[in-house]
């Protein structure tokens, strides 16, 4: 039997023998490391055992899939856990994510937060126990049966959904067994101590409001205690940074029961979104790009054509006008095809680029709603590129640079997928594959590095999705490049060629905020509410040290006003530290300190978020530096690191 291991080399062996024997061949330190093996690509238990000829991979905790397993592993001890304390709890399901597990129980009585800790440690005991984890399999009947004798009734549906004739898998440790595909660890003890109870949440049964809420437990584990108290700081540091937290500090944006998912943006929120929205206009127009506004509601009949309503009907609202069906729009690329349609093109009109800042708005369900991240409603920064075939590979390398230079002003590094057709797709084999080969050659050329996303795509073409990485190592979708062939062709759009003929333009759909709202809530969290001067809602704070200095403060104010620097007079009677502290909790990048010393010499006591007391300076001066920091946009480096706290 020859086992082909993933360095290529072979292995050859007399008689059959399992995944974790062969872990033991290799080496010693692999076997104690070894989470689940990979057989012919398929996952499989450490215990499989191999006789035939087959490609091996063993994997560990420091592999995407063998974390995941080490996770699967602690969710089934902390089901266990429960099962232990809560008798009557209703088990539904428990998978491993991507930053941990969770597990969604039906709990007679209500589990709080401060129950967490002792899950916690009946769990501990449970890894003490070493308890072997053994999988069996029951035909699909004898599996309801066994299900509904331990009265399980998620389980039980779970398994109704199944076709007849299915095997069914469950694994066992000593008191305890789980419906269940594993793969899993070999025994409770392999678990290890590196895991943690982090919240309680609501969570719909199979994600549906009209199911009952059910409470759902996250975790997280780790091969390694160091690996988990990092995470565990990263979690804090995520909290200090909840861009829910620091908009309503920083009076950035609120939500209202009146509107659930639909945010309301503040005075400084309005700030902070016009001055991104100017910074978009700007490097649009550089571009080539020429803007345009496309209406709200839209009938239904054009949402038909865009294939819209028989893809995306679950995710719009609709209404009724004048006894005809209209939908308020989830997207804007059918009103930019409207526009293009509008009068004849020409092929030296192409491409046209058609950027939107359109509002649109899209039915998320209410446990699925998160600040700014997940709203009903948002404005997208669309453009809409008709080109001809020949153009493809120019515009999409266009846009590529064009999204890699936002990204690059705000210190982001990211990394892109290509995501490929999905199962409800439209269209030709042959214009997917050149679509796709279209993207890939831009890419290619550009020498940009990127991942297959097997059936992502739109169901309209493929994209390029441009993942930012933020300052914890988080990761958001925000930019995308769309190729479509198919709304050009249900439009019926067409340009004069060179050749007086008619054709038919291809289209390119791309962001590159995405959602502004939630670029926002990004960038709240990535600076930590204490955002770069340029964009800084206010950019100076103007304390008077008392009274008696408030009119040399209001003409350092209307100097500043002048000059087009956002500023705020604090004209309250407080001592000068106070303010300061104040200032610094709002995030203010600049503070001008006036007094007796200030007015006689006509000069402001600087302090900065950066630095701290930068010392006195001309007001003329001062305005010359911030306002060449805001033309070039810098971003200053924090030097007081308890200043973003």
């Amino acid at each position: 039997m020859k086992i082909t291991l993933k360095d290529g080399s072979v292995k050859e062996y007399s008689q059959p023998l399992s995944v974790l024997d062969v872990a033991k061949d290799l080496s010693e330190g692999l076997a104690r490391m070894a989470c689940v093996g990979e057989v012919d690509g398929v996952e499989a238990d450490l215990r499989t055992i191999l006789d035939r000829d087959c490609a091996l991979n063993i994997l560990t905790a420091k592999d995407e899939k063998g974390l995941a397993a080490l996770r699967h592993s602690a969710s089934h001890v902390m089901a266990q856990a429960i099962k232990r304390l809560y008798p009557s709890a209703k088990l539904a399901i428990g998978p491993s994510i991507s930053d941990g597990f969770y597990y969604d129980i039906d709990f007679e009585t209500p589990v709080a937060a401060e129950d967490l800790e002792k899950i916690e440690a009946e769990m501990k005991k449970i890894v003490k126990e070493a308890l072997p984890i053994e999988c069996f399999t029951l035909p699909r009947s004898e599996a309801i049966t066994f299900m509904k004798e331990k009265e399980e009734p998620y389980k039980v549906e779970l398994i109704e959904d199944l076709p007849e004739g299915e095997v069914i898998s469950f694994y066992k440790q000593g008191e305890f067994t789980d419906l269940c595909a594993g793969p899993h660890l070999m025994n409770t003890k392999d678990v290890g101590k590196a895991y943690k109870l982090m919240s309680i949440a609501g969570a719909y049964w199979r994600g549906d409001e009209h199911n009952k809420m059910l409470t759902r437990i996250y975790a997280t584990a780790f091969a390694k205690k160091e690996e988990l108290d990092a995470y565990i700081t990263m979690m804090e540091e995520a909290k200090k940074r909840d861009h829910r937290k620091l908009g309503k500090e920083l009076g950035l944006f609120m939500m209202h029961e009146a509107g659930p998912g639909f945010p309301f943006f503040l005075p400084k929120g309005m700030t902070l979104k016009n001055t991104l929205l100017d910074y978009w206009r700007e490097i649009h127009k550089k571009a080539g790009y020429v803007e345009i506004a496309t209406p709200v509601i839209l009938n239904r009949s054009l949402w038909e054509t865009s294939g819209h309503w028989d893809h995306y009907k679950e995710n719009m609202y609709t209404t009724t006008i004048d006894e005809a069906d209209y939908a308020v729009k989830p997207m804007n690329c059918p009103g930019g095809v409207l526009v293009y349609a509008s009068e004849p093109r020409s092929y030296r009109d192409l491409p046209l680029r058609m950027g939107e800042l359109g509002l649109v708005h899209r039915h998320e369900k209410s446990g699925q709603l998160h600040g700014l991240m997940r709203v009903r409603c948002f404005t997208q920064d669309d453009a809409h590129i008709f080109m001809t075939p020949e153009q493809i590979k120019d515009e999409i390398k266009g846009v590529a640079n064009l999204i890699d230079s936002v990204y690059r002003l705000f210190g982001f590094q990211y990394h892109v997928e290509l995501s490929t057709r999905p199962e409800d797709s439209m269209g030709s084999d042959e214009d997917w594959e050149l679509a796709t080969s279209g993207l890939k050659s831009a890419l290619d050329e550009l020498g940009i590095e990127y991942v297959i996303n097997e059936g992502d795509g739109a169901f309209y073409g493929p994209k390029i999705d441009f993942h930012l990485v933020d300052a914890i190592g988080r990761t958001w979708q925000c930019g995308t490049i769309q190729l479509d062939f198919q709304l050009p062709q249900r439009f019926e759009l067409e340009y004069v060629g060179a050749d007086g003929e008619k054709h038919r333009p291809i289209m390119i759909h791309r962001v590159a905020f995405g959602s502004i709202e939630r670029f926002i809530g990004i960038l709240t969290e990535h600076f930590a509410g204490a955002f770069p001067t340029w964009l800084a809602p206010v950019q100076v704070k103007v304390l008077p040290i008392s009274d008696k200095y408030l009119n040399y403060a209001e003409k350092v104010m209307k100097e500043l006003n002048e000059a087009g620097i956002r500023g705020e007079l604090d004209v309250r009677s407080e001592k000068i530290g106070y303010k300061i502290r104040e200032a610094q909790k709002s995030k203010i990048p600049y503070m001008l300190v006036v007094g007796q010393k200030e007015e006689e010499e006509g000069v402001v006591a600087v302090r900065s978020r950066f630095k701290g007391d930068e010392g006195q300076k001309a007001l003329a001066d001062f305005i010359a530096n911030i306002k060449k920091e805001i033309a070039d946009k810098t971003i200053r480096q924090m030097e007081k690191k308890e200043d973003l706290v």
